[in-house]
């Protein structure tokens, strides 16, 4: 879940507010995992809060079992949980596992690393024999409220000061690339993609869903003006709420896409 190199910390209790929807995801991930596998060893990479971590730990109690994280917020959450896990900080464009691993997991993390064309064949050749690396990303170019917040951002007096994230290049590849990537280490490789429609509710749900994670940068570069960021976000809040409105249930629905793999090798 967190991976950047650099950028502001993370609050722990706003990311897991939607922690239903979070999840689905990662989940869904862990389903299609290969029938019969029994990892030894785990690494979750980006394991933000631990939850699962937790439960790789709970499904595979004999496991060694890696939690992975940048932020510190994020791993006191972490080591507050009964589970035997060792949390470990770090960042996961430059993590090397001391030996073979059996279970890579990375649940929307990797999309903040960048340079992916390097990043998944080191992965996978951290594997052992008939490892797997599972990977779950969301998919951020092209989306309504992506192109919501770039668009705010690249129009007013906060402008200047949020360009560059503004131009910033998104390091995710097309879906084919990453097959390309692991093929030659991976006989086995499941790919796919899903557009899950949130069901959203509360007073702003899709601007209090960005501030758990996608705003972060933005907020941060506005965080020694208080006038200008709330400039920004009353905006944001406006240009969120015509592009979503809200259904005569009272719930906002968030169209939101996201890239799968499972990858074994071998």
């Amino acid at each position: 879940m967190t991976a950047a190199p650099e950028g502001p910390p993370w609050d722990p209790a706003r990311y897991d507010r939607f922690e239903a929807e979070r999840d689905r995801a990662a989940l869904d991930l862990l389903v299609r995992l290969p029938a019969g596998f029994e990892p030894r060893t785990i690494h979750d990479l980006g394991c933000g809060t631990g939850r699962h971590a937790a439960l790789l730990k709970r499904r595979w109690s004999e496991a060694q079992v890696h939690g992975l994280d940048r932020d510190l917020a994020m791993l006191d959450v972490c080591r507050a949980r009964p589970e035997a896990v060792m949390w470990e900080q770090g960042d996961v464009s430059t993590w090397a596992p001391e030996g073979r691993v059996d279970l890579i997991f990375a649940n929307a993390s990797l999309h903040w690393a960048a340079d992916h064309a390097a990043l998944f064949p080191r992965l996978a050749g951290f594997l052992s024999e008939g490892g797997v690396l599972a990977v779950q990303m969301p998919i951020q170019s092209g989306t309504r409220h992506h192109q919501v917040v770039a668009d705010v951002a690249a129009d007013g007096p906060w402008a200047p000061r949020l360009s560059n994230l503004a131009r910033a290049p998104r390091p995710m590849l097309a879906p084919e690339a990453y097959h390309d990537l692991l093929s030659p280490a991976c006989g086995e490789i499941d790919l796919w993609s899903t557009t899950y429609l949130h069901v959203l509710h509360g007073a702003d749900p899709i601007l209090q869903w960005l501030m758990g994670a996608g705003l972060r940068p933005h907020l941060a570069a506005l965080a020694d003006d208080p006038d200008l960021s709330r400039g920004f976000l009353s905006r944001l809040r406006a240009a969120l709420s015509d592009a979503f409105p809200a259904r005569a249930s009272g719930a906002v629905l968030l169209p939101f896409p996201r890239l799968f793999l499972v990858a074994r090798r071998g």
